[in-house]
């Protein structure tokens, strides 16, 4: 029909999909696609402020705060005073988190590895750089 020409109609359905499998994929674990890419980013960069951490998941800030404090509940990231900025705290991952963080990974190559599936020999690499065209502001 006329919507399958449309790419944002299009888009959105490719991403309800891959996020149907994602939240299938971490059923398990009991984390949602946003609680991830909190864990992977305090993975990799221990200490980010709260403020960087939303702004970089294009969270709001009151938003950000809730789905933390979900995280802190469960004993897989804690708050700590800013060590340059009192009014601030960093983030990191507890040791519960760190080994969230290395099952949800695993689970996660696998659902990429379903995707690469899909898209076929140099279909990913295609993909992204068509969705970086459309998301990039300018």
């Amino acid at each position: 029909g006329p919507l399958s020409s449309m790419v944002g109609y299009v888009l959105r359905r490719a991403q309800l999909a891959v996020f149907d499998d994602v939240i299938a994929n971490f059923a398990e674990l009991d984390l949602r696609p946003a609680q991830y890419s909190v864990l992977v980013l305090l993975g990799h960069a221990p200490g980010l402020k709260q403020s960087d951490v939303a702004a970089a998941l294009g969270i709001q800030r009151a938003n950000f705060v809730v789905l933390f404090d979900g995280l802190e509940q469960r004993g897989l990231a804690q708050r700590s005073s800013a060590p340059n900025d009192r009014r601030s705290y960093a983030l990191y991952l507890t040791e519960a988190g760190e080994k969230m963080l290395a099952r949800a990974n695993e689970l996660e190559s696998r659902h990429e590895a379903r995707l690469d599936a899909k898209l076929g020999p140099g279909g990913r690499e295609q993909l992204l750089a068509l969705l970086n065209r459309l998301a990039a502001r300018g």
